[in-house]
């Protein structure tokens, strides 16, 4: 007889595989090769087109934004984001804009300046007639520059999204600057991110001292997590968001 500690791990790793499984059944391969590559999605009962560009590590697309993905999609009742202002941290190839959208969202998609052109492509040909808001695909550096794209005084969003911003790169202090910035009092921020070494580690304790964290998939099979988070100095209230699950 197995004791509950084997089985329950078992039944963690069956949960584990299954949920990874339905992650990864989101994308498909062109069965015709054209003149042009990219790589096919199906979120909200559409066929998404993604053009990756191999020499800009911001402009291909990672597991992580599909994971956040199928997170938005399968919870829209709850984290609905229709009407919703939401911005994007290091867009990429803009799947994760492109989900947003398609679900009514508001969405601003960010990136540097050297990835916008094929961002901009990708978000362009997906949403064009297919969502109720044109996004806007727009530069910002995390840091400083922050307070000037977008000063509080006149932008406010209910979601940031973030996929796979948190690897071994040197603008992470800047990047919870970013994070620390534009969340306001009433913002939810879905991040997932894929652990590799140490690095990610030790941000995610430094983002608790200024954010509650709590995690919503833990997928040890693709090395990934998804979080939500909010402000700890935010005065506490229930919202429609139900931040307290």
């Amino acid at each position: 007889m197995k004791n509950p500690e084997s089985k329950d791990m078992e039944e963690q790793k069956s949960d584990d595989a299954d949920l990874a499984k339905a992650i990864m059944a989101h994308r498909f391969h062109p069965s015709v090769i054209g003149p042009e590559a990219w790589e096919g999605y199906t979120f909200s009962d559409q066929e998404i087109r993604i053009k990756e560009s191999t020499d800009l590590y911001g402009a291909v697309l990672w597991p992580s934004a599909m994971v956040l993905c199928h997170f938005l999609e399968t919870n829209r009742d709850r984290y609905n984001l229709a009407d919703k202002n939401v911005i994007e941290l290091g867009a990429g190839t803009g799947l994760v804009t492109i989900v947003s959208s398609m679900l009514g969202a508001k969405v601003t998609s960010t990136d540097l300046p050297d990835v916008l052109g094929n961002l901009r492509y990708n978000v362009m040909r997906n949403t064009r007639d297919h969502c109720k808001y044109t996004p806007v695909v727009t530069e910002l550096t995390w840091g400083p520059d922050v307070k000037q794209r977008f000063p509080r005084a006149t932008h406010s969003f209910d979601y940031i999204l973030a996929a796979d911003v948190v690897y071994s790169h040197p603008y992470l202090q800047e990047l919870m600057d970013t994070f620390d910035f534009l969340c306001q009092d009433n913002t939810l921020i879905l991040w997932a991110m894929r652990f590799r070494l140490d690095p990610e580690n030790s941000f995610v304790d430094r983002f608790k001292v200024r954010f509650h964290l709590e995690e919503l998939y833990d997928l040890p099979s693709l090395s990934i997590k998804l979080y939500r988070a909010w402000r700890r100095d935010k005065k506490t209230q229930t919202t429609t968001d139900d931040r307290c699950l």
